[in-house]
């Protein structure tokens, strides 16, 4: 028995999402990656995900592991998938790693990045990844708002209304605000998030940047501990999944390179 990790990017725009579905309503990332890692390995494979994101959120480094007796050479895997799993999904790289490795237990965090196009005409060439905002955005008073958030906090407020329970106390250890012309990115590095709480940071940071809320209101948002108090959710073709940290060293250099920390 061989433990497999792969990296995986997609499109998620007519996707419903990383995780399969039990009413199999659309296609979904685990359910094309196990249909597609079956054929190649000729057994059933049951994969693991590092992230459950949502339908029509992206990811550039999603990481799953999957268990197999298949004699495939793991070189070979991510061109053999290419014909058993529609274009939007594509398997980066696969490499095999100790069978105790599970991508929810060794990693060391992640890191989301969200798209903004922040002109009053639209762009149709790259609304599928980002969040079309035509009013002018405060990068400063958005960063300030952000920074409001670092550290570890209950984020019951930020989280997806009627989400599944799950502990609510997460660390965020970096959120950046850039702009560049119309082309703005919050980009957020955390130990772990909870559902739609990206989606709602950027939702929250927006709003500030609108001047529809404070900066010196965030504490009392995140004291509440209500989701009611913020506003809509980002819409999910904004976002995506930038990276999995397998060392504290590689989060350590994105943290330095890109957020000063």
């Amino acid at each position: 028995m061989r433990n497999i990790r792969i990296i995986v990017a997609y499109d998620g725009t007519d996707l419903a999402g990383y995780q399969k579905q039990p009413d199999d309503k659309g296609l979904t990332v685990q359910g094309c990656l196990e249909y597609g890692l079956s054929k190649i390995c000729n057994e059933p494979i049951q994969i693991y995900g590092a992230s459950r994101t949502d339908a029509g959120v992206h990811a550039k480094f999603q990481v799953c592991t999957f268990q197999t007796s298949g004699s495939i050479p793991v070189e070979n895997i991510p061109r053999a998938m290419i014909a058993h799993i529609p274009k939007d999904i594509v398997v980066l790289e696969a490499v095999e790693i100790p069978l105790d490795w599970k991508p929810r237990w060794n990693i060391y965090g992640k890191e989301y990045v969200y798209t903004i196009h922040n002109q009053l005409i639209a762009n149709p060439l790259t609304k599928r990844y980002h969040w079309h905002v035509k009013k002018p955005l405060n990068i400063d008073l958005m960063q300030a708002a952000g920074n409001e958030l670092l550290g570890t906090h209950d984020f019951t407020t930020l989280k997806g209304t009627n989400s599944t329970p799950a502990d609510p106390v997460k660390t965020i250890i970096g959120i950046h605000v850039e702009a560049e012309g119309s082309h703005v990115t919050i980009s957020v590095v955390g130990d772990g998030f909870l559902y739609h709480m990206v989606r709602n940071i950027a939702g929250l940071l927006v709003d500030v940047g609108l001047g529809r809320r404070k900066v010196e209101d965030i504490k009392g948002y995140l004291a509440a501990k209500d989701r009611r108090v913020i506003g809509k959710t980002a819409p999910a073709q904004g976002l995506c999944l930038e990276e999995i940290f397998f060392t504290k060293e590689r989060q350590q250099e994105v943290l330095q390179n890109k957020y000063s920390i």
